[in-house]
């Protein structure tokens, strides 16, 4: 029992310095690259702020996949399955209780299409747990098309404010760490510490960019390392440790992001982005570590899909069940957020008590 409460409050530790590392450093070094690129903000959005708030799990995949010659592989395939089922249950459904969301048919059509379309993929890939460099690369290449459409999609009003919610939530986060109270200055001097080796975000990007990915990588061992832990001292399989604890802690940042956003009146881009961000985890966070493991290994890599085939097929349905909400009327309700998280939490139940997600 002590081995499991250590273990938690490790985890916890680790959720806590990824949150600040994430959206202080990462997201403001990317925004920063970003504007130096002179990247369409769509574009930005769906790729550089995407691998900001999904660099979490996508490290988690990676150590995952080469600790023990890819043994734990299901945690990290199943801190983005669990993180995907989060994103579209709990932070478009907080987002819509928090102010109901309108949505364009451009979210409808391209942001979830293109989830579902990911989604089927890795239903295909998971048929034999084998994955060959050429489904590997199927996945990048769809992410690339993604990209490529999103480059090209016509702007409209409501797209060219993007870019400036963006910058409005990064300054909310920073508040949220000066001021008083005893937890703002925990959260300041922790921030300060940080800073030390990033330097300043904006300045420095370059700098803070690449410290920013040392400290997610070595954050993630420990939350894999200690996610196993757990899951050994409560006598339940690894990944559903991975499908609730730690997919849920590394969706936090994003969750507050959109609570934000959505509090401002913006829930589409809440809801946009919590699209975006799961066909990201998909697609490249499981394509590229997956590419890289079979580039090391051999031609094909073995991956443990056994136990991640009903959350997966629940993917389905929550991406279903968005769609439906999203279409009536193109407003996503309080009521239907609510309906949204209480889903989650059945999810949660149904995986603990069956002691499986199969």
């Amino acid at each position: 029992m002590i081995t499991a409460v250590v273990s938690l409050l490790i985890i916890m530790v680790c959720v806590y310095l990824l949150a600040i590392v994430t959206d202080e450093y990462f997201v403001t070094s990317l925004d920063q690259i970003a504007e130096k690129w002179k990247l369409p903000h769509n574009v930005a959005g769906a790729s550089l702020m995407a691998m900001g708030s999904s660099a979490p799990e996508l490290s988690i995949a990676l150590i995952a996949l080469f600790k023990d010659g890819g043994a734990h592989s299901d945690v990290g395939i199943g801190t983005i399955v669990g993180s995907a089922v989060f994103n579209i249950l709990v932070i478009t459904g907080v987002s819509a209780i928090a102010r109901p969301a309108k949505v364009t048919m451009r979210v409808v059509i391209r942001d979830v299409l293109t989830y579902l379309l990911s989604i089927i993929l890795l239903i295909i890939t998971f048929r034999d747990g084998t994955i060959s460099i050429y489904e590997a690369l199927t996945y990048i290449a769809l992410y690339a098309v993604y990209i490529t459409v999103l480059f090209n999609w016509k702007e409209t009003p409501t797209d060219d404010q993007d870019t400036d919610i963006v910058k409005e939530v990064v300054e909310v986060l920073e508040a949220a760490h000066e001021g008083g109270g005893v937890f703002r200055k925990i959260n300041s001097a922790v921030s300060k510490t940080i800073g030390v080796f990033t330097g300043n975000a904006h300045k420095f990007y370059i700098r803070a960019f690449v410290v920013s990915v040392i400290f997610i990588g070595v954050l993630s061992w420990f939350l894999v390392e200690y996610g196993i832990k757990l899951a050994d001292a409560l006598g339940a399989p690894p990944v559903i440790i991975a499908l609730t604890v730690l997919a849920a802690g590394t969706s936090i940042p994003d969750l507050i992001s959109s609570f934000i956003v959505a509090k401002q009146g913006r829930g589409e881009m809440a809801v946009s982005n919590a699209v975006g961000s799961n066909i990201f985890d998909i697609l490249i966070g499981l394509g590229l570590p997956w590419a890289i493991a079979i580039t090391a290994y051999g031609s094909t890599v073995h991956v443990a899909t056994a136990d991640l085939w009903s959350s997966t097929i629940i993917l389905i349905g929550t991406v279903i069940l968005l769609f439906i909400f999203l279409s009536t009327g193109r407003i996503l309700s309080r009521l239907e957020g609510w309906i949204l998280v209480s889903t989650y939490f059945v999810y949660i139940g149904w995986v603990w008590i069956t002691g499986s997600s199969v």
